[in-house]
């Protein structure tokens, strides 16, 4: 996720670190050189009648466009932000079972229970976005336990489980009652709905005819853009058209990128700094020196 104060007015207009310019510039290019071609035949009088057209139909399937095209914009803005909501209410989760753990666990018990909540959410980071974090878990887990939890489907919901074992040994063993007990329960409960919920998201894309009706009209539209503005525009033609491709194309990529918001995209979730922020939590709960926080490297925050 990209972390700056906002620039200038020139610098803001030059940006390059953040935007979808670098995803769709051959495409922009590529339709710029279209309408070059398509003025250049219009000027030499080629073709006559074919390139003569009005800005008309132009424009009312570019508003069309536009209102589709911010319709799945705003749909997946709403995967991204229910994915951060979920996000953040899992350091809320985090603090609140340190706290809890606390008042009805003995350290020993409260560590261990805190250690596999933490190997959780690294454990789900690492399913969403389909990466090794062994290295990122915590030193004072079993590595038996470690092994076991990477050889299921979920070692994320296997480690939450473990969580939970830690709750019913004590509860067994008569150092807590049932209330302490639910009360703990509780905050893993919640854990469990966080990784359901980004489960869900990160499993259940847009319908495929969203993309391919919002690709394909864009592509269209702004290949066909051309003929109908060379007769007003003229050499001007190129550049109007690449700024109109620029617009649709960047929408469209944005999308994408917001569609799937656990990636390592320039505009997806800081997942390693949200598990930073727990193991920051967990450290200064259990009395232990406590990591940075990670700060963002060349405004990119991952």
């Amino acid at each position: 996720m990209i972390v700056r104060d906002r620039p200038g007015a020139l610098r803001l207009m030059l940006a390059w670190r953040g935007s979808v310019i670098p995803h769709i510039l051959p495409h922009i290019f590529l339709t710029g050189l279209f309408a070059g071609g398509v003025t250049w035949v219009s000027r030499h009088h080629y073709l006559d009648g074919i390139v003569d057209y009005t800005l008309l139909p132009f424009t009312i399937m570019g508003i069309a466009l536009s209102i589709f095209l911010s319709v799945r914009n705003t749909a997946t803005y709403d995967r991204w932000w229910e994915a951060r909501k979920h996000w953040g209410h899992m350091v809320y989760e985090m603090r609140s079972l340190a706290r809890a753990s606390n008042i009805y666990l003995n350290p020993g018990q409260r560590r261990e229970l805190l250690m596999r909540s933490l190997a959780h959410a690294h454990l789900l980071r690492g399913q969403l976005r389909g990466e090794d974090v062994t290295a990122d878990l915590p030193e004072s887990l079993s590595g038996a336990l470690v092994q076991k939890a990477l050889k299921t489907r979920s070692p994320a919901e296997f480690m939450l489980q473990r969580a939970g074992d830690v709750v019913a040994e004590a509860h067994k063993a008569g150092d807590i009652d049932s209330v302490a007990a639910a009360a703990i329960d509780r905050h893993l409960h919640g854990l469990a709905g966080i990784q359901a919920s980004s489960e869900r998201i990160a499993n259940t894309p847009l319908p495929f005819a969203y993309t391919l009706l919002a690709h394909r009209t864009a592509y269209v539209y702004c290949y066909m853009l051309p003929f109908g503005m060379v007769g007003v525009a003229g050499w001007f033609t190129p550049v109007f058209t690449a700024i109109v491709a620029y617009t649709f194309f960047g929408l469209d990529r944005l999308s994408e990128q917001l569609e799937f918001p656990f990636g390592r995209h320039t505009n997806d979730l800081p997942l390693d700094a949200i598990c930073r922020l727990h193991e920051i939590s967990i450290a200064e709960a259990l009395g232990e020196p406590a990591p940075e926080p990670l700060q963002p490297v060349g405004y990119l925050l991952q």
